[in-house]
């Protein structure tokens, strides 16, 4: 596995996105929308800050409400995704997602829960197309 992004929940999206091109030289390198939210990335050298911006209410509208803006998980990349979720199955991890899910770029994705990986949102992210 590896690293592949770090997930940020904020309420202005753009406006910490400009912050992070100033302060990282770091562009967003894509943006879409899809459940209700807008996610923006953030290229670095080995990896992405995913910016995660609620257009409506949903999981990430919940999470500002809650914890404010911030982190909201941390995610690794792996070339198996079912075979990752069943590492973590065997290893007694709860899991949020038992079976892979599309996520952003059409990447297959996965969440570990928090309160079995020390309070930190795990997210498995399979390519599969070697973006």
């Amino acid at each position: 596995m590896a690293f592949d992004h770090l997930g940020v929940a904020t309420t202005d999206g753009e406006e910490l996105a400009a912050t992070f091109e100033t302060l990282f030289e770091a562009s967003i390198v894509h943006e879409e929308t899809f459940d209700g939210m807008i996610a923006r990335f953030l290229e670095l050298d080995g990896g992405y800050f995913e910016l995660l911006e609620p257009l409506e209410d949903g999981t990430i509208a919940r999470y500002l409400d809650s914890h404010g803006p911030g982190i909201h998980h941390v995610a690794l990349r792996t070339e198996d995704i079912g075979a990752a979720l069943a590492r973590a199955r065997d290893a007694g991890v709860d899991l949020v997602d038992e079976e892979p899910r599309p996520g952003a770029w059409g990447h297959e994705v996965a969440f570990l829960h928090p309160k079995s990986t020390g309070g930190v949102l795990v997210e498995y992210v399979e390519h599969g197309d070697g973006a």
